[in-house]
């Protein structure tokens, strides 16, 4: 009778890890995580082209190129920070 037991409990056991569900990660973190890298990177890349402008090492077009998409990075940052302020308020807002 144990041989069978084992045996069902394998079975039980193959079953039971061949239907589990696969986790997903949280799409809203992640997506955050995302931006809030490609943000950080962004600035990086604009701080090194300004960093080889200042020796030479690159030229003015592609300086004035990674300042605009700095400033388009902070300026969407801002906005969404504005938004996001904006709905906390109209949370705190709200009639209990």
């Amino acid at each position: 009778m144990d041989v069978r037991t084992s045996y069902a409990a394998e079975l039980y056991a193959k079953a039971r890890t061949a239907a589990a569900a696969t986790p997903q990660p949280n799409t809203a973190e992640s997506g955050l995580a995302k931006f809030a890298q490609s943000f950080a990177d962004t600035l990086a890349r604009g701080e090194e082209t300004a960093k080889s402008a200042m020796t030479g090492g690159s030229d003015p077009h592609a300086l004035v190129e990674a300042l605009a998409n700095s400033q388009l990075a902070v300026e969407t940052v801002t906005t969404l920070r504005d938004k996001v302020v904006e709905a906390y308020q109209e949370i705190l807002r709200m009639p209990i």
